[in-house]
């Protein structure tokens, strides 16, 4: 690895000025929750301590001293993991990859879907009945595999188009396995795989109705779901309150098959807005009035929480820069999260020795401090309830639609302008991000189609072989322009907007994007380098970030494009981005 090039000289940032009280260093530790495998009711909030020890980083004497450089990285390295996958705790069981390979298939859209093949379809089926008579000892398929599983079929069976319906292969196969199936599967899972015994037509079964008050409202709500129908704002927001309640509590006992199915049928059934709302809004009044930050502008970003797989990740560099000129930026996540899992903003700012155990009143300090001005929040400190289902995410293979509304939350408020810029991929999210900002009432919002669905824009230009549908650098949004009595029930009158960047068309030249293929190292370091001035194509991506950003939000003072960008540049060339990063590191173990 070459050297990161000397930056330009920074002065030492004046201490006196921030909110540090007393140093407070501890050490990083993940609790994610183990993934249950018995066939009875069990908790989901077995918790797990998977310390992960974390350096106290000083950047500058390293980044300015050239050939301490390398020295730097291999002591981060030795701290904490280089790679994405190795932020997964290791407690976690994982799932059986033979049913996790079909629900890859079948556990999506109705035209996403995949039907199995006759061969597949067996396999698939032996491997759930030698799981449920006690042959896979080492290799349990889980109940919320089972549950994600046999929910996709149904819904697949009750309302998808004949394309994406079962296959003749998969019909003859579940003939051949049924029979069996229903003799070693418990009653939970033969409900979610027949809800009321119309599909495979053999079988007089009780009708399921869930052990205890809160499985037995699970189990109204999945029927219709597995109907392919859709429940009201309430009642999706009386479930997961059920299951998933607050207060230090443990989780209510719910059978995780019963909780995979449901979180998987909603997503395949196409989340609606009262849906998602409920998703979106759930935990809001319980968590209570969030902190409020004064500064006089905040800009929530909501990155896909499972992180980059592929390419360069800028939106934490971008941070720094915007939070020099005033524009500051909660980010907020996790350290590791499926289905791609890959490197997230936790694991960039774990690796380089920051605190990640932030607290959103901890944030806020970070906030006001002017020698900072960005913060991070991570679910597991915010939202504990909903870090907890990470090791069922695991095993449903698929997105719910916690990854859609978990994008668009407000842990730290302010009373001056607020604006939420979330990350997307597929079709069709990107009216429904705009629908949950407009909830939440900031005066600004906007998706970004970056690379891989992050908030990443490219400057590479688009491939006369991309696939359909919305382009990447595929920008949407609105702008509040003032108050009106006339406009719409939250009295504020918007402008909307819809542009595909075209990074050429602002000077910049095309370059391919930097590949990092999940090395944690690889982002750091092409991210200090740009922090430091070293021109190239991560220097390029966070100046367009961060200018296109602060033009497309209104913000103050990039009323034209090229002024925002030249700003960008400025708060680079200056140090003055990297000094905020290095500020961030320090201070986020001493803030209280």
């Amino acid at each position: 690895m070459s050297s990161l090039p000397t930056p330009i000289p920074i002065p030492k940032p004046d201490m006196s000025r921030t909110c540090i009280k007393s140093a407070s260093f501890s050490n990083s530790q993940c609790r994610l929750c183990l993934l249950p495998r018995q066939r009875k009711p069990v908790s989901l909030s077995i918790g797990i301590g998977c310390r992960l020890s974390s350096s106290v980083f000083d950047a500058r004497s390293s980044l300015e001293q050239p050939e301490l450089v390398e020295e730097t990285f291999m002591e981060w390295e030795s701290r904490n993991p280089a790679i994405s996958s190795m932020y997964r705790c290791p407690k976690i069981p994982r799932p059986n990859q033979i049913v996790l390979e079909a629900q890859a298939k079948v556990c999506t859209g109705p035209e996403q879907t995949r039907p199995l093949t006759e061969e597949q379809a067996v396999k698939v089926l032996d491997t759930i009945l030698k799981s449920a008579r006690g042959e896979l000892k080492d290799d349990e398929v889980s109940k919320a595999q089972l549950g994600a599983f046999f929910a996709a079929m149904t819904i697949r069976a009750n309302t998808f188009p004949q394309t994406t319906q079962w296959s003749e292969g998969e019909r003859h196969a579940m003939n051949l396995f049924w029979p069996h199936l229903v003799q070693a599967l418990p009653p939970d899972v033969i409900f979610i795989a027949d809800p009321e015994g119309t599909i495979m037509g053999i079988g007089n079964f009780p009708r399921y109705t869930g052990q205890g008050m809160t499985e037995m409202r699970l189990v109204g709500a999945l029927r219709e779901v597995l109907a392919g129908g859709h429940l009201g704002y309430e009642e999706v927001k009386g479930v997961l309150k059920d299951v998933l309640p607050l207060g230090g509590n443990e989780l209510q006992e719910v059978n995780e098959s019963l909780l995979a199915a449901f979180l998987i049928g909603q997503r395949m059934n196409r989340e609606t807005a009262r849906e998602l709302k409920a998703y979106c809004l759930a935990f809001d009044d319980e968590l209570g009035p969030p902190p409020i930050a004064d500064v006089r502008s905040l800009t929530h970003y909501g990155e896909p929480y499972d992180g980059n797989s592929r390419f360069f990740k800028s939106t934490l560099f971008v941070a720094a820069v915007r939070a020099c000129y005033g524009e500051s930026c909660i980010l907020h996540g996790v350290e590791w999260m499926p289905p791609k899992g890959g490197v997230t903003e936790g694991q960039l700012l774990k690796f380089i020795g920051a605190n990640t155990h932030l607290s959103p009143m901890q944030a806020k300090t970070l906030l006001e401090d002017e020698d900072v001005g960005f913060a991070y929040v991570s679910q597991r400190e915010a939202h504990q309830q909903l870090h907890s289902l990470i090791g069922l995410r695991e095993h449903i293979k698929k997105r719910p639609p916690l990854a859609t509304s978990e994008k668009v939350q407000q842990f730290v408020r302010t009373l001056g302008k607020e604006a939420i810029v979330a990350g997307f991929y597929h079709d069709g999210y990107e009216d429904s991000l705009l629908m949950l900002m407009r909830r939440r009432e900031v005066h600004a919002g906007l998706v970004v189609k970056g690379e891989e669905g992050s908030l990443s824009l490219t400057t590479k230009p688009r491939s006369v072989n991309a696939s359909k549908g919305v382009p990447v650098n595929h920008c949407a949004g609105f702008r509040l322009l003032g108050r009106s009595n006339d406009y719409s029930t939250d009295g504020f009158s918007r402008i909307n907007f819809s542009i595909d960047v075209n990074a050429q068309d602002y000077g910049f030249e095309h370059t391919d994007t930097p590949r990092t293929d999940r090395s944690v190292r690889k982002n750091v370091e092409l991210g200090l380098a740009a922090l430091s001035g070293k021109k190239g194509a991560a220097y390029d991506r966070i100046v367009l970030n961060a200018g296109m950003v602060d033009h497309l939000l209104g913000c103050e003072g990039a009323e034209d494009v090229q002024a925002a960008l030249q700003r960008a540049r400025e708060a680079i060339d200056s140090g003055e981005a990297l000094n905020r990063l290095r500020n961030f590191i320090k201070i986020s173990h001493k803030v209280k």
